[in-house]
């Protein structure tokens, strides 16, 4: 089979968004998960806001004349985050995700990107051998959790949407947390997933990007307890289920989560590649870092 690679471009989504849908729907049927994409149009916005982004990288990999493959490169902030990543099952074994890994991290390094991450599913017994070899290192084991909590928020907690104004105090936040700001990426999540905070008397002590969504879902906080008040008002405040990947090196906070109501879907593992700091507080990574 004979492999071409170019710059994806707004006119590829819909054969995007078909193999992103296919791709994942068939790992998650061979090992009995539910799917991340659920319907075809969820792997359609994806494919789209990705395409149309101007700080979003896109190749495809194309085979006569058809797309049989994509990835992408979120660059929205200082650090950069791969994927979705996806290969058409009939393209597999012929070398095309280690190529289409290869463009983006060319790129990345060419646009001087600090830092590269991207979350993997363990279980997928080609991607893990494929990333470590390209150089990225295993960070966090997570937890993919979803439900209802079933306690409320401590006195002293006020659990509201984040609005602009609150834009600069939760980059302050993510930088004392992890040494670096997402504001372009909570900047986008305003207009798609209602991203929620906690105020204790006047001052921001966490945030979420988008509760309810855990592929676009970060938060960070000052401490577990702050997060405990995030998920708990955040729950109260959405009618669908929480959704987030729970780093399980934070035992309490994974505890937690189990007694108030979330339960265990699968594992998911952080990656980096460069520059990493050991977060200063409690937090969860979205799909992308």
């Amino acid at each position: 089979m004979e492999i071409t690679l170019r710059r994806a471009t707004p006119d590829d989504h819909a054969a995007v968004a078909r193999i992103v849908f296919d791709a994942f729907g068939h790992i998650a049927r061979e090992h009995n998960f539910p799917p991340d994409f659920p319907a075809p149009q969820v792997a359609e916005g994806m494919a789209q806001m990705a395409l149309s982004h101007p700080r979003w990288f896109g190749v495809v990999a194309e085979s006569a004349g058809s797309v049989v493959g994509s990835n992408f490169l979120d660059q929205r902030d200082a650090i950069a985050a791969v994927g979705p990543i996806t290969v058409d099952p009939a393209a597999h074994c012929q070398g095309v995700g280690r190529r289409l890994m290869r463009a983006v991290l060319d790129h990345a390094k060419e646009s001087g990107a600090p830092g590269t991450r991207l979350v993997q599913e363990p279980h997928n017994t080609i991607s893990l051998p494929l990333y470590a070899s390209l150089g990225f290192d295993v960070k966090e084991p997570l937890a993919l959790m979803t439900g209802k909590v079933r306690i409320g928020q401590s006195p002293g907690a006020t659990v509201r949407p984040v609005t602009p104004a609150d834009l600069g105090a939760c980059a302050d936040l993510c930088r004392r947390v992890h040494g670096f700001d997402r504001a372009n990426e909570l900047r986008d999540a305003l207009a798609h997933f209602r991203p929620h905070l906690v105020e204790r008397d006047g001052r921001i002590t966490a945030y979420a990007s988008a509760p309810a969504f855990w592929i676009a879902n970060h938060g960070v906080a000052e401490s577990e307890p702050d997060l405990h008040d995030l998920l708990a008002g955040a729950s109260a405040a959405f009618p669908e289920p929480l959704a987030l990947l729970v780093p399980t090196r934070q035992a309490n906070l994974f505890r937690w989560c189990l007694a108030h109501g979330l339960r265990y879907v699968k594992p998911m593992t952080l990656m980096a590649m460069g520059e990493y700091h050991e977060p200063r507080g409690a937090f969860w990574p979205s799909v992308g870092y």
